[in-house]
């Protein structure tokens, strides 16, 4: 994860995000990472276009929230009508 940051943190700063640039960041905050791990990180990022990344996870949070809220809205909405309907049964035994 942390070398994750280190490339955020690089294309931040405007940085190509290769090896030697994710070397040179892990080395001198004496982060171990290994080559391999960096060559991986390197590769997996090659054609991604970061920006446009960042915004769509930026917006899938709202996005789950809003239809979580609709789903418990809904959920309470049932509810309420059960409740209803339990309540006017047991007025029609009252008078039966």
């Amino acid at each position: 994860m942390e070398l994750v940051y280190v490339a955020l943190l690089l294309h931040k700063s405007g940085k190509e995000i290769n090896e030697s640039n994710v070397k040179k960041v892990v080395d001198s905050i004496g982060l171990k990472a290994n080559d391999q791990e960096i060559k991986a990180l390197v590769n997996a990022l090659d054609g991604v276009d970061i920006d446009n990344e960042i915004k769509q996870s930026a917006a899938m949070p709202v996005a789950v929230a809003s239809a979580t809220t609709e789903k418990k809205a809904e959920k309470k909405e049932d509810e309420g009508k059960k409740n209803e309907a339990d309540a006017a049964q047991g007025l029609a035994s009252l008078f039966g």
